[in-house]
């Protein structure tokens, strides 16, 4: 695995350093990567989405535990390592460019380079692109069986914040509705190189066998909008005469309602359309 020296060394010889506005810092604790394979319990064979890998460090262990693994990088730079490093290796497949296409969509050659088949994401992905990248896979690829990922703590508590605290919001509620969510690690930021100034979670979503609802997407762009208004009372916004499913009070605001009251008022919404 690579050490920091080797890391600097490979990057010094092609004039690239890390680039803060693409989010690249290096995850460099070898534990740590371990650990993150480890969870997501990928081996031989298995198919596996990476996200930016940077210098290949965590690509590296993928491939040395058998996996098929197709990485997408956007620096150019980085791209032209990885196809010098890891170009004649089987079972690597390089998408140089955005892992997104727009804000609610996967790159279309990332996932054709997947061939519609199930797999796994395993990454340290760059902090802007997480939020995007996880809630379209989570909401619009079911193939994607689960996320093993290191991501900004903050991310993480989203995913995890349960109804009624403060970070819970329209990620929360994609998540539960879809994944069984569960805290991997947490990372300081010498975990990194360069080091950032966030602090850092490994965090596993595990895809349900079945969603607790069929409307994932829809449903969370519907809370979007009163999430917006979220020191409103959802009755202000959806007006007094709407049709409230049982349970689900017009006093009540956005935070406070669970993933399964989420369900039926967005049920309730969309008959009386």
């Amino acid at each position: 695995m690579q050490t920091l020296a080797q890391m600097r060394a490979m990057l010094e010889e092609r004039g690239l350093s890390p680039r803060k506005r693409l989010g690249q810092n290096f995850l460099i604790d070898h534990n740590m990567i371990r650990k993150l394979v480890d969870a997501s319990g990928v081996g031989a064979g298995d198919r596996v989405m990476e996200v930016g890998p940077g210098t290949g460090t965590l690509t590296e262990e993928l491939l040395d535990r058998g996996c098929e693994v197709t990485a997408c990088e956007l620096d150019r730079g980085l791209a032209q390592l990885l196809r010098e490093r890891l170009g004649g290796r089987a079972g690597f497949t390089l998408i140089e460019g955005d892992c997104l296409r727009g804000k609610h969509e996967i790159n279309p050659d990332l996932l054709g380079a997947l061939k519609g088949e199930p797999f796994t994401l395993v990454a340290n992905l760059p902090y802007g692109a997480a939020t995007p990248l996880m809630t379209s896979l989570l909401a619009d690829v079911p193939g994607c069986q689960g996320l093993y990922v290191t991501i900004q703590r903050e991310v993480a508590d989203r995913l995890m914040a349960k109804p009624g605290t403060r970070d819970y919001g329209p990620v929360g509620i994609l998540a539960s509705l879809t994944a069984e969510v569960e805290l991997i690690a947490k990372l300081p930021p010498p975990c990194f190189w360069p080091s950032p100034e966030v602090h850092s979670a490994m965090v596993a979503l595990r895809r349900l066998a079945s969603p607790l609802s069929p409307r994932a997407r829809e449903i969370i762009d519907f809370a979007q909008g009163l999430f917006e208004k979220r020191r409103k009372q959802i009755g202000s916004v959806l007006g007094r005469d709407f049709p409230w499913p049982e349970g689900v009070s017009p006093e009540a605001r956005a935070e406070s309602l669970s993933p399964r009251a989420w369900i039926a008022l967005y049920g309730a919404w969309r008959a009386g359309r």
